[in-house]
């Protein structure tokens, strides 16, 4: 098997995977096709990806991570292949290498993983990478190239912090018939890889035994207040991120991606700025404790007392949610001790 470049030497996974182009596949051989039209062109396809990180405050206000760490993307991870290959599978177990990216943002068993695959079974034909966005929002860009036999796309890139969070894409083709697609946007949602089980981005590791599939995070699901994705008065939530994809035409250079996303001083991105008009505003309404127990009742002989009952505030309203309710009661009683 021919190799283009060395990917990377263990131990070192992420400082080399900013502008990787791998090409797994020297002589490919004809790959069953076993789901989606087949793919009749006889030329090869270059695109422009951009994944566009949309993960604002204001989009998903909720425990929204401002702090070690705050809210950012690992570097994107994408793979050009055939019908028959997945990196991952919604309502599937995800792999190790699917798991170790997911949790710790490690990429070196899921890159001997696709490599396996263009190696054994000559499923996968490309590798290729984008830097890390630090921030919720921002954008990174790469390029890669696509061909019949291995018209699929798939990509991964993990939600940072989180305990095994991703958004992806899984085998996106960009073949219809004879044409390859020129432009596409896909909106991306949060999955989870059912290896851990914390409920929030800043969760502790907690691992989920047994390994549960991967399954889709959506407004009601998990159902559990503690969760950072929980927002019941939405039936859906917003996307958290899109990948827009453009077919590059024969006569432009084919370039390496840029260089990651950069901040000022003050915390800013510089450049690829994400319009906060363009981001939906998620309403979040004031989540309080129980009630306290009743106090002591509290008064003269004789006289009707009162007593007292307190709850404090979980989480804050934004967005215009609804507002805390009043966090102290109190009540007419009978004194049970008096003088």
């Amino acid at each position: 098997m021919e190799r283009v470049m060395n990917v990377c030497t263990a131990g070192s996974v992420f400082p080399r995977l900013a502008g990787l182009i791998l090409t797994l596949a020297g002589s490919v051989q004809p790959v069953p096709m076993s789901m989606g039209p087949e793919c009749t062109t006889d030329t090869t396809a270059k695109y422009s990806l951009t994944f566009t990180g949309m993960w604002s405050q204001t989009a998903f206000p909720k425990q929204y991570p401002i702090h070690r760490p705050p809210a950012q993307w690992s570097p994107l991870i994408g793979v050009t292949h055939s019908s028959d290959y997945h990196i991952w599978q919604e309502n599937q177990f995800a792999s190790n290498g699917v798991r170790e990216f997911s949790e710790k943002g490690e990429a070196w068993t899921l890159m001997k993983e696709v490599e396996a695959a263009g190696e054994h079974i000559q499923s996968v034909y490309g590798l290729f990478s984008a830097p890390a966005v630090v921030g919720g929002t921002g954008q990174m860009t790469s390029e890669f190239e696509v061909f019949s036999r291995h018209s699929f796309l798939s990509l991964i890139v993990r939600i940072v912090p989180s305990p095994d969070w991703f958004l992806g894409v899984d085998s996106f083709n960009l073949c219809e018939g004879d044409n390859w697609k020129e432009s596409v946007t896909l909106e991306l949602y949060p999955y989870d890889a059912g290896t851990d089980s914390g409920f929030t981005f800043s969760s502790p590791n907690f691992e989920t035994i047994p390994q549960d599939k991967v399954t889709q995070i959506t407004s009601s699901s998990p159902s559990h207040p503690a969760n950072s994705f929980y927002y019941p008065r939405l039936k859906n939530l917003p996307p958290m991120g899109k990948v827009t994809l453009k077919k590059i035409k024969s006569n432009q250079i084919f370039s390496m991606p840029i260089d990651p996303t950069q901040f000022n001083q003050t915390g800013n991105e510089i450049g690829n700025e994400i319009d906060d008009s363009l981001i939906n505003s998620t309403p979040l309404d004031c989540e309080v404790s129980v009630w306290s127990p009743w106090g002591l009742c509290q008064g003269k002989c004789g006289d009707s007392g009162v007593r007292h009952r307190t709850r404090y505030i979980h989480l804050q309203p934004a967005n215009n949610g609804v507002v805390c309710p009043p966090l102290e009661e109190e009540n007419k009683c009978i004194p049970d001790n008096c003088l």
